[in-house]
């Protein structure tokens, strides 16, 4: 896929508020700085599309970018910083939560994890919520450029592994870097498919 254009639609702190515009929509979400913004720009070779902060947590709300003036990329908060008061906590865990449940124009979810750690409790915890709730995803491993090359060949593998261990599933994966731009093509080839194979 040639991406030709992008462009910000709409922020929204609840799902009824989303564009109700009708095009598939690719939601990016993982914990507090684990390069989301970063990888989105990567994907949509724009270098100020998702705003990059070097302070984690910082978006709040359900952002739209329409790719190609056919599709949605939904940029999610990112959940998990330690630094955040509990009331904040709570109502990005709301905003995650309505958004998953109540938008019907959710194509496919990719979840974001940070390549260089071990599989974290609150990653697992929010894989088992999207399990229950039949919520199709794929895991985008990120910032592959940190790792030496043995690193880069047994972090995938094992954290695959433990998450085979701990859920029984082994969800399609790719290994990427905003960086070098690794994994760029990958998963526009699979938002691709996904877009070739059903309509809205």
């Amino acid at each position: 896929m040639k991406i030709i254009s992008s462009s910000f639609i709409k922020s929204s702190s609840k799902s009824i508020d989303c564009p109700d515009q009708k095009f598939h929509e690719f939601a990016f979400i993982g914990r507090s700085n684990v390069g989301k913004s970063s990888l989105i720009n990567s994907i949509t070779n724009s270098k100020k599309l998702a705003k990059i902060s070097g302070t984690p947590g910082k978006t709040l709300l359900i952002n739209h970018f329409l790719i190609n003036k056919k599709w949605f990329l939904v940029d999610l908060p990112g959940y998990g910083f330690a630094r955040k008061s509990k009331k904040e906590k709570r109502k990005i865990e709301e905003i995650i939560t309505d958004y998953f449940l109540n938008r019907t124009t959710i194509n496919l979810t990719y979840l974001l994890i940070d390549i260089r750690l071990n599989l974290q409790k609150i990653d697992l915890e929010f894989m088992q919520w999207l399990i229950q709730n039949n919520i199709k995803f794929k895991i985008i491993f990120t910032k592959a450029d940190k790792l030496n090359k043995r690193e880069f060949i047994e972090n995938p593998e094992n954290y695959l592994k433990i998450l085979f261990d701990e859920t029984g599933i082994h969800p399609e994966h790719f290994i990427s870097s905003s960086k070098s731009k690794l994994g760029r093509d990958e998963i526009l080839k699979s938002i691709s498919s996904e877009l070739n194979s059903k309509k809205v």
